[in-house]
């Protein structure tokens, strides 16, 4: 069955370009652009964009649906994150599948497919987590790369759950510099920061603003240079996750400067929250503990800053929702037991339209951050990422007018807070196609679990 869709009158932006155009889609992807009413295509279905954006759907590369984490799980299976996630106007996502240690790159990623095949509204791929560095799991990453996984994340956070040794880090760069992979890498000093975290606890600092106080920037900066150098000595690319302080944003400038390829991705939460909400009474700042942790209001500035001067080049969610009760209570009296993470895989493309009408940003530096850099960083674009002919029919209809005050009561993540409660932002997701079919159709669900595919990836496009 062949189907064709025309979106007519609206304004086309991406990373490039903002023009006023026609869209025709064939049979689930971008068929051709065209002046405004040039052309008479005839269509199953006609959609009128007239005073909206038609932007490319967006590609969040960094999720946890349904991570273990803590003793419990993230509370989005891979069928209510997707579906929260084309609410909010992504299309793709790149989730992390987990090695355990004493377990194989294979037997991690086989348990990821089985919780999001069959389920996922929009379209899917994988990252890898690599948490036991030995031979067999480096002939591994060489087979994931032929399968289309072509990131492999290490954590110098988490001793005893995820952490790898610098010997186990080189080891590993070295090997994606042979095999085209791209080293993902949380930077924090995790053996230095279990320490504080221990002298805190020992003083009954126990409340969740402690949790900040003890993940130190200087640590996150200290990490974020070692893992430079250390990709650095292995001829390898790196790419630094949920990047939140001014100190690791300098080392990555400096990097870059040096002419590495070395890249970074900051996070909604980092952008828009502070360490002011960590501090919150009666342990609501509970709902804001993530790692990296929210800074203090001042790093804001430099992280804006980087993400216009391209010193960092992505803004993903780093969506790991556990809800405030029976999840993030597991930590009252410990702020150490309280499960990391936080949801926003709904809320990123908003909060960031808002940076555009607060003049942070502009319209098609949006558009670079959140959806084209992402699929190139990752081997997704032309694919995913943009609006021209090819790509697939991954479009949003944005009403930039809009508007909307984001809370628990309304979004459709899985999840009994929102970290963005009460915020009011100017623009608001209408229609969302995945592959030329409706998911959103004028604010009403009408996607299906099933309908997300797995989708392999090439290598990052920026290796020079």
């Amino acid at each position: 069955m062949s189907s064709r869709t025309v979106i007519r009158h609206g304004l086309v932006i991406t990373a490039s370009d903002e023009i006023h155009a026609d869209v025709l889609v064939e049979d689930g992807r971008i068929a051709a652009l065209a002046t405004p009413d040039s052309q008479s295509w005839t269509a199953d279905r006609v959609i009128d964009a007239t005073g909206k954006y038609v932007i490319p759907g967006g590609v969040d590369a960094h999720t946890h649906m349904e991570l273990p984490f803590g003793g419990t799980h993230a509370s989005d299976t891979f069928e209510t994150g997707t579906r929260a996630a084309a609410w909010g106007g992504t299309t793709t996502i790149v989730d992390f599948a987990v090695q355990s240690v004493g377990h194989t790159l294979r037997e991690g990623l086989d348990a990821w497919h089985a919780k999001a095949e069959g389920n996922c509204a929009i379209d899917y791929a994988f990252h890898m987590i690599v948490s036991d560095v030995n031979d067999e799991t480096l002939k591994e990453m060489d087979l994931l790369i032929e399968e289309g996984i072509t990131s492999f994340k290490q954590f110098m956070a988490y001793p005893g759950v995820f952490y790898s040794d610098d010997g186990q880090i080189l080891r590993a760069m070295q090997r994606s510099a042979e095999n085209g992979g791209l080293i993902m890498m949380h930077a924090e000093n995790g053996i230095a920061i279990d320490v504080l975290v221990q002298q805190a606890l020992a003083r009954g600092e126990t409340d969740p603003r402690y949790h900040g106080e003890v993940r130190k920037a200087l640590l996150e900066a200290e990490a974020t240079h070692r893992a430079i150098r250390l990709a650095q000595v292995a001829g390898a690319p790196l790419y630094v996750v949920h990047v939140s302080a001014t100190e690791a944003v300098a080392e990555l400038a400096r990097a870059r400067d040096e002419g590495l390829n070395v890249f970074g991705e900051t996070c909604p939460q980092y952008l828009f929250l502070s360490a002011d909400n960590l501090a919150e009474p009666d342990f609501e700042g509970a709902k804001y503990v993530c790692s990296t942790p929210l800074r203090p209001r001042e790093h804001q500035a430099a992280l804006w800053r980087a993400l216009r001067t391209n010193d960092l080049q992505v803004v993903s969610t780093d969506h790991c929702p556990f809800c405030f009760t029976g999840q993030k209570e597991l930590g009252r009296g410990d702020f150490s037991k309280i499960p990391n993470g936080l949801p926003g895989v709904e809320n990123r493309m908003d909060l960031l339209h808002q940076a555009v009408v607060d003049g942070r940003i502009s319209r098609r530096r949006w558009i670079e951050i959140a959806c084209a850099t992402p699929a190139r960083m990752f081997g997704l674009y032309p694919k995913k990422g943009t609006i021209a002919p090819g790509a697939d029919a991954d479009i949003v209809l944005y009403d930039p007018h809009a508007e909307q005050v984001m809370s628990a009561a309304t979004h459709h993540m899985n999840v009994d807070y929102s970290a963005y409660e009460g915020k009011r932002v100017t623009g608001r997701v209408e229609t969302v196609l995945s592959r030329g079919e409706p998911v959103i159709v004028r604010r009403e669900y009408t996607g299906r679990a099933g309908h997300g595919v797995f989708t392999p990836r090439s290598t990052c496009q920026y290796l020079n």
